[in-house]
């Protein structure tokens, strides 16, 4: 189950299989309560399974990533109810098996990869609008991955599948918003004035039903007397959308001939607010100098009470002026504590520095949440980062999200930027690399994105080799294309007992399936010596029941592989004897012939096959066996017949099969005889 230093786990989601349970384990309770660790920051969520009859015995088996809960045999005493016979598989990570959000894996994967390939050497200035393009390629496929989703949440009519998207949405939504935030404050790092630009970029992108609600107004027979006009005048202004308030105004002005001149003092006003420009020439205390002297002429305007006669015109005037409970009157239209906090920076402290957003952020927090209401995960999450709380965001993030990927690639990114070094685990491995070997781990459970893991747990030094190692093993190999994928990864990475037991799990399954040349070439891959021997005993019998060889085009193309053992060489070189006669090679392949016995290469239970193999060539018109050769003949026949008098007399065999050896024996040695007196003969001497 996952946990980690500070961090439990979230959502478990139950997805119940029809099974027979049989086997019975010990474990108690009709719900699941999930493992607690120490120190963990906040109580464990319990998970029902459906149909688990009252005072019913559980039990339960790790896999990877999921776990299987079944109720036992075992009864207690005075327990009712005929049981239930499902096993229910509870997943920790379900988001995997979404076709969409597997689109975000795949995705981010690329820009993960292309991450680790920047340069450490390159100076931190130079790398920083590397980082920063990163960051803004995961928002982009986070936000695709919405859209996506928000389409399907649409467009279809299951309900459950609609709802499951909508949820998936809502979270994605978090996580770009809290991603985004990261990136302003941390990778971008943007100082004082520049800091307020990008967060109301920020809180512009995030609050996007403005735009729709103004579309909605325009597009109306009379824009100025539309419900929500002055809505969308104020939810402007509180984004700092000067210009389009302009604009809308320009509408009501016209409507209102004798308030012209009241609307074309507040365009006045705003037009004048001046903006930073990080570009520009102007220094920040500059600005800041500018800025007063417009503040003091707007607070001129409200205390002349110069709109006292338009109550629009007034709140504007008060929101322009950053009034507090202003801006708290209209809750519903900043929608978020965190948008409150951005306008009032923008009409109260437009140069506010990194380092003092903290005390903004908390007090904003605590204005605008009712004092009965408890903040949320994201709440909490926000509050930390304005306060550059790098390893509280992450940890955070961990207990309230589902799953490790928004943790694991933006600490990675973090990391990256060098703002991670003070926080190293206890157990050895820094944060970055801890929650990347979870996140891949729980990409290994999937049928197909574990290829995504081994680049992750190739970029984690310490520990990534063994997590490879062991979840590899893992991988089921339904076929031979997938055993081929996995044993490439492992041959790249040197991974020779890996590489083994993938061989030979394959090399099993072709003998068994009586595949003798995949079985023989998966053993010869696994250099497993004993099992190519034991292969090559198969051929071996195989040849001598059909009298022909399988797989001709592996055997013959062996090469160096046929010296793993004493067996496949014989099988190699006695199908090379093959290829010799067939090419009517007689003296080569009679001496390929000879030496395979008197080399001891061929087994002796092979030599009466090899002996009668030479009977052709021993009645050749031509003589191809020299007198020294034939002798040679000579002793391995009587060698192997005095074996066979042994094992006869000591084995019960069928008379039949005795008088076909007895044959073959004398015309064995009748040819043999016949070919020595022709080799003396042609020789013209004899040694003596």
């Amino acid at each position: 189950m996952r946990h980690a230093v500070g961090m439990t786990p979230a959502g478990w989601l139950c997805v119940i299989k029809q099974k027979e349970v049989r086997a019975p384990l010990d474990a108690r309770s009709q719900t699941f309560r999930s493992i607690k660790m120490e120190e963990v920051d906040v109580e464990p969520t319990i998970t029902n399974i459906p149909a688990i009859s009252d005072g019913k015995h559980m039990g339960f088996a790790w896999g990877p990533g999921d776990i299987l809960v079944y109720e036992t045999l075992y009864k207690a005493s005075g327990a009712s109810g005929s049981g239930c016979s499902f096993i229910h598989e509870i997943r920790k990570d379900e988001d995997i098996y979404s076709p969409i959000l597997r689109k975000l894996f795949n995705e981010s994967h690329h820009i993960f990869v292309g991450l680790q390939t920047i340069r450490e050497e390159l100076p931190s200035k130079s790398k920083k609008p590397q980082f920063v393009s990163i960051s803004k390629n995961y928002r982009s496929v986070i936000r695709a991955c919405m859209e996506e989703l928000q389409q399907v949440a649409v467009s279809t009519r299951n309900v459950e599948l609609a709802t499951q998207c909508g949820n998936q949405v809502s979270i994605l939504l978090a996580i770009e918003l809290i991603w985004n935030l990261c990136e302003v404050l941390f990778i971008d790092a943007a100082p004082a004035g520049s800091l307020l630009l990008h967060l109301l970029d920020w809180v512009r992108l995030h609050k996007a039903d403005v735009d729709e609600r103004a579309r909605e107004v325009l597009q109306s027979e009379s824009p100025a007397e539309h419900h929500d006009y002055w809505d969308v005048v104020v939810s402007y202004v509180l984004q700092g959308r000067l210009e389009e308030v302009r604009q809308m105004l320009v509408k009501q002005g016209t409507l209102q001939p004798a308030a012209r001149s009241m609307y074309k003092q507040m365009d006045t006003l705003l037009s004048k607010m001046p903006f930073y420009n990080p570009g520009g020439t102007q220094t920040l205390t500059e600005f800041d100098v500018k800025w007063r002297h417009w503040h003091e002429e707007v607070d001129r305007c409200l205390q002349d009470n110069s709109f006292a006669s338009n109550r629009h015109l007034e709140v504007i005037c008060k929101i322009l002026l950053g009034d507090e409970d202003t801006l708290l009157d209209h809750k519903e239209l900043l929608g978020t504590w965190y948008h409150f906090l951005v306008t009032r920076l923008l009409f109260c402290h437009p140069t506010v520095k990194p380092t003092e957003l903290h005390y903004y952020a908390q007090s904003c927090m605590t204005m605008f949440l009712d004092s009965r209401s408890v903040s949320e995960p994201l709440d909490n999450i926000l509050l930390a980062a304005f306060e550059f709380d790098i390893h509280q965001v992450i940890k955070e993030c961990s207990i309230a999200l589902n799953n490790w990927w928004f943790v694991a690639h933006l600490t990675d990114l973090l990391d990256h930027c060098k703002l991670l070094q003070s926080h190293n685990l206890h157990f050895g491995s820094n944060l970055r690399e801890f929650l990347l070997l979870e996140y891949a781990s729980g990409l290994f459970t999937h049928h197909s994105l574990w290829q995504l893991a081994v680049d992750y747990f190739d970029h984690c030094p310490e520990f990534g080799r063994v997590y490879l190692e062991l979840q590899i093993e893992r991988v089921p190999l339904e076929t031979e294309r997938k055993a081929l994928k996995v044993l490439r990864i492992c041959e790249q990475r040197q991974m020779s007992e890996q590489v083994r037991s993938i061989c030979k799990i394959m090399a099993m399954r072709a003998l068994r399936n009586n595949r003798l040349g995949s079985a023989l070439s998966w053993s010869i891959r696994a250099k497993d010596a004993a099992f190519a021997t034991l292969i090559s005993e198969r051929f071996l019998q195989d040849y001598c029941a059909k009298g022909t060889f399988s797989d001709l085009d592996l055997i013959d193309n062996l090469g160096p592989a046929m010296l793993l053992s004493d067996r496949l060489t014989f099988l190699g070189k006695y199908r090379e004897f093959h290829k010799l006669y067939g090419e009517k090679r007689f003296r080569e392949a009679a001496k390929l012939l000879l030496s395979l016995m008197t080399a001891k290469i061929a087994p002796q239970s092979f030599w009466m096959t090899l002996l009668t193999d030479a009977l052709p060539l021993l009645e050749q018109k031509e003589v191809i066996f020299t007198a020294d050769q034939t002798y040679e003949l000579m002793f391995c026949l009587e060698e192997l017949t005095s074996s066979l008098n042994i094992t006869a007399s000591s084995t019960d065999r069928p008379m039949q099969e005795e008088d076909v050896e007895v044959t073959k024996v004398e015309l064995l040695r009748l040819a043999l005889a016949r070919n020595l007196a022709q080799a003396i003969v042609k020789e013209g001497t004899v040694e003596t």
